[in-house]
């Protein structure tokens, strides 16, 4: 029996070494001009990582599953255009599930956008600047967002927000980790911005509007431990809110918006701290120990019936 078992662990062990071999290391510039000429060559496999150097690049579609990761002040400062004429730092698509970026500076409208439904993606330790919207998950599960720095936003007649977890297809959309973010400064509004909505901070979203399908079920994604202080620099057109959970229909009888927790997080510099459509989602999910108006208790104020506007990924 014993015999088995050293066998056992052997094998184990020879197939992570063999796993591990696979994996490869390639440098932007070096081995490739650019984020995606790495990603298109078929010399890169899922798995392998991309070390992007200390200068301004191009983001890219991302279409296998990498490690995409900054060294020293590595920024993303232009990308793929977003179909409504915005600059994307990087698109997830159809074969980006598993992929990961860390350690990178982005300053473009819509940072990182999830444009096909992919999951198990991870943004962590990467600094995004004044973008209109930083992290948007959209149909994603077991996403991890962390460890980020989020420093001014800006409106451009929708967005203002650091992180968007949401479902506007009708699936189901769970398990996403929202946790040691810093989202500080200001709330940038357009010149020509016509208002009627919130920036946010973080944001659970299912959108029903214009006869989308929402989400089945928006469930089990935590925010946790983060930091929201922001300030609108024109609150009288668009103001800001630190933390909401949202559905489009506001209707207190049809909630998909369910056991979900934001635990821990400290909103004490946003004004307006939690937004909840419709008011009692507060029943459904776990809004506690929260710095600001919550004081360890189950609360939640609304703040007027907003629709986020958003951007989707469009022409997934």
């Amino acid at each position: 029996m014993k015999g088995k078992i050293i066998y056992l662990i052997l094998a184990s062990l020879f197939l992570f070494l063999v796993s591990g071999a696979t994996a490869a290391e390639w440098e932007v510039p070096g081995d490739f001009l650019t984020i995606q000429a790495a990603i298109d060559s078929p010399n890169v496999n899922d798995g392998d990582r991309i070390r992007v150097g200390p200068e301004e690049h191009a983001g890219a579609v991302v279409t296998k599953a990498l490690e995409i990761k900054g060294i020293g002040n590595a920024t993303i400062a232009s990308g793929p255009l977003h179909p409504a004429g915005l600059v994307q730092g990087f698109r997830i698509m159809s074969g980006g599930a598993g992929s990961s970026i860390k350690n990178l500076k982005f300053n473009v409208d819509l940072a990182i956008m999830n444009g096909a439904a992919q999951d198990n993606v991870t943004v962590s330790h990467c600094k995004f600047i004044n973008a209109i919207q930083a992290v948007s998950n959209w149909r994603g599960s077991n996403w991890e967002i962390k460890h980020n720095k989020i420093t001014d936003l800006r409106t451009a007649n929708g967005g203002g927000i650091g992180i968007l977890i949401g479902d506007y297809n009708g699936g189901e959309v769970h398990d996403n980790s929202v946790s040691h973010n810093d989202i500080t400064g200001t709330l940038h509004v357009a010149a020509n911005d016509g208002g009627g909505y919130n920036g946010t901070g973080i944001v659970l979203y299912a959108d029903f509007r214009w006869g989308r399908l929402g989400t089945q079920s928006l469930s089990f994604n935590r925010v946790a431990k983060n930091k929201v202080a922001l300030v609108s620099d024109t609150p009288a057109v668009v103001d800001v809110v630190a933390f909401e959970m949202t559905d489009t229909r506001d209707d207190p009888n049809s909630i998909v918006i369910t056991d979900n927790a934001a635990i821990f997080n400290n909103f004490r510099g946003t004004a307006q701290q939690i937004d909840l459509t419709p008011d009692n989602l507060d029943q459904h999910n776990l809004i506690v120990k929260n710095l600001g108006h919550d004081r360890g208790h189950r609360w939640h104020r609304k703040y007027g019936k907003h629709q986020r506007r958003v951007f989707r990924p469009n022409n997934d």
